[in-house]
Formats: structure tokens, sequence, C-alpha cells
């Protein structure tokens, strides 16, 4: 099955992040001795155990909600935050990629979804987070796009159009804050139930795990 799903991505240009959260690191080699490097987790004590036990050149992705006070154990390593909800986050990366003489990758986490339950920011705490003066004197970071979770429903067209909604919020910021940023063009969405519409509706990073590592 991943080898379909990474042809099926590459024929697109899409990442795909293989979701290893509770996941063995047995299973994870496998995936990664057929030759797939970019994994994702969703828990930090999680993604520390992992990271130390396994091969240097995995490209770990944090995709789950992140608490502040935990961003100082990843910054040594991560390569990329899909989940910045809020400037104080953004802060404490900024600092903590500082400590490591790192610059780290961030996306900002945009609520697109019906349920209240899921994190993320509106488009106008995204433009107010963009626009202030704190956010300008950080250099230890970089915004390269957004990330979005639909809502867990049945219905295709609800999930379409949230994608369409995240796509929309990506042009409208782009074209604001980073028109002259190659480095914003990163639009994650879509997991193994709803890839396949995300991909249609613009995504170019895909969160997958149960498709491939089998249910939990």
């Amino acid at each position: 099955m991943l080898q379909e799903i990474l042809k099926e991505l590459h024929s697109k240009g899409v990442m795909l992040v293989a979701v290893s959260k509770t996941k063995p690191v047995e299973a994870i080699l496998d995936i990664y001795n057929s030759g797939h490097k970019i994994f994702g987790e969703n828990r930090v004590q999680e993604i520390v155990v992992k990271q130390e036990q396994l091969p240097n050149d995995i490209e770990w992705h944090l995709i789950g909600h992140l608490q502040t006070n935990k961003v100082k154990y990843i910054a040594p390593f991560v390569h990329l935050i899909h989940s910045i909800d809020s400037l104080k986050l953004l802060k404490e990366v900024n600092k903590q990629a500082l400590k490591n003489n790192r610059v780290i990758d961030c996306l900002l986490q945009m609520h697109i979804a019906e349920e209240e339950t899921k994190y993320g920011l509106n488009k106008k705490e995204a433009e107010e987070l963009l626009t202030s003066p704190l956010f300008h004197e950080m250099e230890n970071i970089r915004i390269t796009g957004l990330m979005g979770m639909a809502t867990f429903t049945y219905n295709e067209d609800q999930v379409r159009q949230e994608f369409k909604n995240l796509k929309d919020i990506f042009e409208s910021l782009k074209s604001r804050f980073f028109k002259n940023e190659d480095a914003f063009k990163e639009i994650s969405m879509g997991m193994s139930g709803d890839y396949k519409i995300a991909i249609e509706e613009g995504s170019t990073m895909v969160r997958i795990g149960s498709l491939i590592f089998g249910a939990r």
C-alpha cells in the first residue's frame, strides 16, 4: 500500500508524512527501510523517544497540538511543526530554535472544521499574528505554509468545502504577507480518509497513518 500511495502522490507533487503515532520503532523501521524517511508524530514524548532510537536522517514532523513548555524537547531536531496556533507558541519555538542555533520551519494551524474541539487560528487571528511587531522580530522561525483538519464526517461536500476554505486562506495570506517568499508554499491537509479530496483541492502535504501502518 505504501508504494501505491507514494506513486500516486509523486505523480501529483504531493509529500507524504507517514503518521507513526502509537506505532513501535520496528514498524517505523520497516517503512524507513523501504525508502521513506518522513514521519509525523502527535506527542512530544513519543517523538523524542523514537528520534533517539531511529536513524538520524529521518525527517520528523510534529503534527499534534504543541504546548509551549514542551518545545525545548523537540527544538534540536524537529524538521517541521505543523501546529502553530498562537503567537505565544511561535515565540517559544523561536526562543528554543535560537538556543539550538537553528531556524525551525513552521505551519500555521487553521481552524477549518465545524468541531470546536480542533485547535487552530481563524483567518483574522492569523493576520493579527503575521502583522504583530513581535512576529517580525523572530529570526529563528520560518512560516512555510498552513495546516488544517477537516470535520470528521462522511459528508464529502463538507470536507471539500473546508479544504477549499483553507486553500483560499493560503492564497490570501500568500499574496498579503509572503508574496516574495518561495518558502511559503505548503498546504498540509488530508489524512487517510480524505487525502484524495485534499489533493484535488490543492494539498501539497498529506498526513497518512492507518493506510500505511494499519488500523490502530
